[in-house]
């Protein structure tokens, strides 16, 4: 559209919604054209409700785009409420799903969508007699909390046995125990505008029974089933969502939904695709509609992710389709073409009032359900309490931390793979990571100095080291040269092995790696 003639007619002021520690999965650039000045409005966790209401009024914003934290659902449903005029992209009804597991399965259950089957417990006694008579294996799932954490928090259950020692040592609350559908490889499938726009397998490790990508396994493009894609199209007309995921596991000729969300691992291309498809819904058509075509996935496979991310505003002329996916579209002329969304009411909303039936009577409920319960705040829970440096991060570690997206954490581990990083800010460097977010990291990381590169300065903030030892460890360093290994430190006159001990928690050599392969 001619931006003169946008800016004749009324456009609606948009903004961008970004919370504190999240990654954005939204920025200026994906919404490439639009003629008006794009807000922005952040969230911080706490009591931040009058204020971000109060922000938004002000700066006049029509319509809000972004994605809810699971644990931030429950507020943000009452600031909804507060700002009767703006319109939320997506929708608060559409991010039900988002929120737990179990709003997944309610969804299922009140739209009639395939999903394998699943037992919802609050009471513990309950779920500890379902353990005694259900058929293994079973799939556990911790249900609430941020979700992104590379399957870490999945378990596939073998034994009663198994899942009792599970629940007592992991404490899960509810008991979320679904059906294992027996599966090496499940279909990820990512939608815009109810149409599929990109979908692939996500194809289980050596060795691993459970498939995550971030984890060891991988991603194929080749021979996606309808099927998975007509499931997903009826997911996301039941969801009214602008833009929607999910994973859907194929077993004996049928498919079955396992999650979906708007809130999901998206490629850089993805996201100008459903900025294009936005614009064009909020200027009531007159920005373009985007064209995307069936099937063209396993072709973008093909393009080197690093070229991906520099790739803006992505657009596709009408055209023949090549075999794999002609087929389907000479029977369905029309059919898939990407559409507007219905309003979303809240009505849409399953009712979800009976998994909190047991909460006035638990008393041991874990923080994790009585944050999102009762105050929908923020909560992390690390994987690990051991102390580690960039370089021997693993991809699983990296799933745990705040924000991390899949396809963001193995773009990260082969930036760390491929370059000499001195400190976790080197990943600014990287599209979509922010200073505050990775400043985070480093906290949940405990990311240790390198003593060959540390100054004095940044030695002498470590309490262990203090400000007359960080001078001599400098000066050691200026006269012998890096240090090989952390004991090397024993020749410092007045640091003895405690002190090392103490020492080796806050800082290590970093430089050992690259050094080996040269």
């Amino acid at each position: 559209m001619d931006e003169n003639m946008a800016k004749k007619r009324k456009l609606p002021k948009i903004g961008l919604l970004y919370l504190d520690y999240v990654l954005r999965f939204f920025d200026r650039s994906n919404f490439k054209g639009w003629p008006d000045k794009i807000e922005q409005v952040v969230y911080h966790w706490g009591n931040d409700k009058d204020r971000f209401i109060a922000e938004v009024k002000r700066k006049k914003i029509d319509i809000l785009v972004g994605n809810i934290p699971a644990t931030a659902y429950e507020t943000f449903a009452e600031i909804a409420k507060a700002l009767p005029n703006v319109r939320f992209v997506p929708s608060i009804e559409t991010q039900f799903a988002n929120k737990s597991k179990e709003n997944v399965t309610l969804f299922c259950e009140k739209h009639g969508l395939s999903h394998p089957r699943t037992e919802i417990f609050y009471d513990r006694d309950a779920g500890y007699e379902y353990l005694k008579k259900c058929d293994y294996p079973i799939i556990v799932k911790r249900s609430y909390g941020p979700s992104n954490y590379g399957g870490y928090y999945v378990h596939k259950v073998k034994s009663e046995k198994e899942a009792r020692k599970l629940f007592d040592t992991k404490k899960y609350h509810p008991m979320y125990i679904q059906e294992c559908i027996p599966l090496r490889a499940d279909i990820r499938v990512m939608l815009i505008g109810h149409k599929p726009a990109c979908a692939f397998w996500r194809v289980a490790g050596e060795g691993m029974e459970l498939t995550n990508t971030s984890q060891g396994g991988y991603m194929a493009y080749d021979d996606v089933p309808m099927g998975a894609l007509e499931l997903a199209v009826e997911a996301s007309k039941a969801a009214k969502a602008e833009y929607w995921a999910c994973d859907i596991a194929e077993y004996d000729g049928k498919f079955y939904i396992l999650e979906c969300a708007t809130a999901f691992a998206a490629f850089p291309y993805f996201r100008d695709w459903i900025g294009q498809y936005l614009m064009w819904d909020f200027s009531e058509g007159y920005f373009k509609k985007p064209h995307i075509p069936l099937y063209n996935w396993e072709e973008l496979g093909k393009i080197n992710p690093s070229l991906l991310r520099t790739m803006r505003h992505i657009e596709f002329s009408r055209y023949v389709p090549s075999a794999d996916g002609a087929i389907y579209l000479n029977d369905r002329e029309g059919e898939w073409d990407v559409e507007l969304t219905e309003e979303s009411i809240p009505e849409d909303i399953p009712d979800n009032s009976h998994l909190f039936e047991f909460i006035k009577d638990e008393k041991d409920l874990p923080e994790v359900v009585t944050q999102e319960a009762r105050k929908g705040e923020e909560i992390h829970e690390q994987v690990q309490d051991r102390e580690m440096t960039i370089e021997d991060i693993t991809l699983t570690e990296l799933m745990t931390l705040h924000g991390m997206e899949e396809d963001l954490a193995v773009e990260v581990m082969s930036y760390i793979r491929t370059h000499e990083i001195e400190s976790l800010d080197e990943l600014a460097k990287i599209e979509g990571i922010e200073r505050q977010t990775i400043r985070l990291w480093a906290q949940e990381l405990k990311e240790k100095l390198d003593i060959n590169k540390a100054d004095e300065k940044a030695l002498s903030n470590i309490k262990a080291i203090g400000k007359k030892l960080a001078k001599k460890i400098v000066e050691y360093r200026e006269k012998n040269g890096k240090f090989e290994k952390l004991d090397e430190l024993l020749q410092i006159k007045g640091l003895g092995g405690k002190k090392l001990e103490k020492i080796g928690r806050y800082v290590a050599i970093k430089s050992k790696k690259s050094s080996d392969e040269k």
